[in-house]
């Protein structure tokens, strides 16, 4: 794709490029399970990317819903966003510590609240790092800008749609969650929560779409048969759905990189679905 930022993913050198361009923000996008025992803000302070900013996705949320970081009123998200100095006319580039796992998270709120200005970095910091570019360490230095966010609405899901699609079938709903936890023979890293997936869903583990030694997203043929060995059709309506709403982006961001931007992310994903006793589950592979 000749624009990068419009694909949805660009490349530790184009990133090198462009870290003294004071339109480009960089965005340190990680996020870690609860079972994890790790503390992204603290690791930030450690090392950083130069210049990049921290987006915490457990502060970017709403903070009166019970549910892990869901997303917050434009209102919030643009006061944030401007915070943490990113304006309408910047470019924002974001990372995780994992290669690519939360990342898409940051990528897809900015595009939910109107900005498409923004990219994930193909590999993360551990590209980053294994290439031998720069670091630096302590608080990010930002200058307050100003963000006005929008809102589209076809691109979030709440729990009465995913219910409603049970019966229509009227979209398709892909599962980023790995397949044992999608079958239910692996337990869920959240305590309380039911096994198994939503009926009528598809398997799709993140690790189907990005290649396994450099977390780096793979090539358009390979994403198209990962879609294709788990009975999807990127090009028909398709909501995501994963743990708390987070890897879900990257099959969202998958299919914008075929060329389908309209992918829907099930913001509650399992951990609403699953932590209730009133939604239906399936166990075992998809019929």
């Amino acid at each position: 794709m000749s624009d990068p930022v419009a694909g949805g993913v660009v490349s530790t050198a184009w990133l090198a490029d462009r870290l003294n361009d004071p339109t480009v923000k960089v965005l340190d996008g990680t996020y870690h399970l609860p079972t994890a025992k790790r503390d992204g803000n603290a690791e930030f302070l450690e090392r950083h990317i130069p210049g990049a900013v921290r987006f915490d996705i457990d502060d970017v949320c709403d903070p009166d819903d019970p549910l892990p970081h869901m997303i917050p009123s434009p209102d919030r998200f643009a006061e944030k966003v401007s915070a943490l100095g990113i304006g309408n006319g910047d470019t924002v580039v974001v990372y995780d510590v994992y290669g690519l796992q939360s990342a898409a998270r940051t990528w897809w709120m900015f595009r939910l609240f109107g900005h498409d200005k923004v990219a994930v970095l193909d590999g993360g910091m551990p590209a980053w790092t294994a290439e031998g570019r720069a670091l630096e360490s302590g608080p990010a230095k930002v200058a307050p800008a100003r963000f006005t966010a929008g809102f589209r609405p076809e691109l979030v899901r709440r729990r009465e749609d995913v219910l409603a699609n049970i019966a229509s079938k009227a979209e398709q709903v892909a599962d980023a969650r790995s397949a044992g936890r999608f079958t239910g023979t692996e337990p869920e890293p959240r305590a309380g929560m039911r096994s198994g997936h939503i009926p009528g869903s598809r398997s799709l583990p993140i690790s189907e779409l990005l290649d396994p030694a450099t977390k780096t997203v793979l090539p358009n043929e390979g994403l198209r048969a990962a879609f294709d060995k788990a009975g999807l059709d990127p090009s028909k309506p398709i909501v995501s759905s994963c743990g708390s709403g987070v890897t879900a982006c990257v099959i969202a961001l998958a299919a914008h990189r075929l060329g389908h931007p309209g992918v829907a992310v099930y913001d509650g994903s399992w951990s609403e679905w699953g932590g209730r006793d009133d939604t239906p589950v399936e166990t075992g592979p998809a019929a």
